[in-house]
């Protein structure tokens, strides 16, 4: 839900002409990374659980802080060259953001992949299903976001930026405890 959230206020600024298959793209990124994360977690197992689970909400609050200031930022900024952009010719930054996001919103899968070891799970299995669930949930996010960004515009995205931030603080308010 984290990456739908994301993917709904990045939709606010993608143009109308784009095709299913550039926002499938996009919502792509977002399951594939959160595919890798759990078998990254896996794999890492018991070696570093203690550390992991010590800094993953740390990490996840800072992370979607940044980026949700950053849209809410970039929502009073307007670029005029972002609307001309298709998703295969984004910039360097656009690309490096939509990665840090879906890095970001995918931390918790980390932690689930950790635990995962631990348990008679078939992993590539659980990992195919969590990045397919992702990338459906996040390509329809986009195309939601599409829509909604001519009706709602810069609101939806400072609304996004909002949600990113909720959910870093809500992470961190978990792990620490403040309530379950």
């Amino acid at each position: 839900m984290d990456a739908f959230a994301a993917a709904l206020a990045r939709g606010t600024r993608l143009p109308r002409y784009l095709n299913f298959f550039q926002l499938l793209k996009t919502g792509a990124v977002f399951g594939g990374i959160e595919m890798l994360a759990p078998l990254l977690g896996y794999f890492i197992g018991a070696l570093t659980r203690q550390w992991v689970s010590e800094w993953d909400h740390w990490l996840a609050f800072v992370l979607l802080s940044i980026l949700g200031l950053h849209m809410i930022y970039e929502a009073f900024h307007d670029d005029e060259e972002y609307e001309t952009q298709v998703v295969q010719t984004t910039s360097k930054k656009d690309a490096l953001m939509l990665v840090m996001t879906a890095f970001a919103t995918s931390i918790d899968s980390l932690v689930v992949g950790v635990g995962l070891a631990f348990l008679n799970v078939n992993i590539f299995i659980a990992a195919l299903l969590i990045g397919l669930a992702t990338t459906t949930m996040a390509t329809l996010g986009l195309h939601l976001g599409r829509i909604l960004g001519d009706k709602i515009g810069k609101w939806a995205e400072i609304a996004g930026g909002v949600v990113l931030i909720v959910i870093g603080c809500s992470v961190l308010m978990e792990h620490l405890h403040l309530f379950s």
